[in-house]
């Protein structure tokens, strides 16, 4: 299975946007995908017409067993999606008292990783979508995935959250002692504004070699596809939002992380 987690310490990034999009591109090739919900205001939850304030079942369960985490017990959780070939490893909002009640339990770190270990030969893909807060939930999410994608929205003011989201991945990989590949993914680029075309280019100079050579485009068939719970691949396959993001997955795929 390869794992990547999708995480950005600013919201509105396009994090779910890019979750969905890029497992429902990896399920139309015939991959088996599992998209874990992450996010206790439960965007990925609600996208697919689950609501997070009523799921009696949810990823939460997860952390309820003192760091372990039963056999059969992810697979139970699993929902389906509007995506052949996709499920969803959905939230609640319960996951926002996670860090009141166990994060100084041992072990808690790694709750994520035990829980994919135990769904490994199901699926090909999984797609982690995180909060925009450094905690339990983000910590369990850089510790499962293998490679790391960080949406970026291409204006001045997420430049800082992209430093604090640099900071946090130093700092978690130091205490793991191993290293983490990253992307860079900038998104929500409106060619028509100066700010985000100087953005774009402060986010080629200062993260050369980190970054995607090209960008998401502000387009508004990604929200239509979010408003009908389908992927973009699914409502509108031609446009600049679909076509972005099969670059990006090719570019993905090219890197030799699938």
């Amino acid at each position: 299975m390869h794992v990547w987690s999708i995480a950005n310490q600013k919201g509105g990034v396009g994090k779910t946007t890019s979750v969905v999009t890029l497992g429902a591109m990896l399920a139309d090739k015939g991959h088996r995908v599992l998209i874990f919900d992450l996010d206790p205001q439960g965007s990925l939850t609600s996208y697919f017409g689950y609501n997070p304030d009523q799921m009696e079942h949810s990823g939460y369960d997860l952390f309820m067993h003192k760091g372990k985490v039963p056999d059969d017990l992810p697979g139970q959780l699993l929902k389906e999606t509007s995506v052949a070939g996709m499920s969803l490893m959905p939230a609640s909002t319960a996951l926002a008292t996670l860090e009141r009640n166990v994060s100084q339990q041992e072990g808690m770190g790694l709750v994520i990783s035990k829980a994919l270990a135990r769904l490994w030969d199901d699926f090909d893909y999984a797609l982690i979508d995180t909060p925009p807060l450094l905690g339990v939930l983000l910590i369990n999410s850089l510790a499962a995935c293998q490679r790391l994608l960080i949406p970026v929205q291409t204006e001045f003011l997420a430049l800082k959250g992209l430093e604090r989201m640099i900071h946090t991945i130093e700092m978690v990989t130091a205490s793991q002692k191993r290293s983490l590949d990253y992307l860079i993914i900038p998104t929500l680029f409106d060619r028509r504004t100066q700010a985000s075309i100087k953005t774009l280019r402060t986010l080629r100079e200062q993260y050369e070699g980190r970054i995607w050579h090209s960008a998401i485009p502000v387009d508004t068939r990604l929200r239509d596809a979010s408003r009908e719970g389908l992927s973009i691949a699914q409502l509108a396959p031609e446009s600049r939002g679909a076509r972005a993001y099969q670059s990006l997955l090719k570019n993905l795929i090219a890197s030799g992380q699938g």
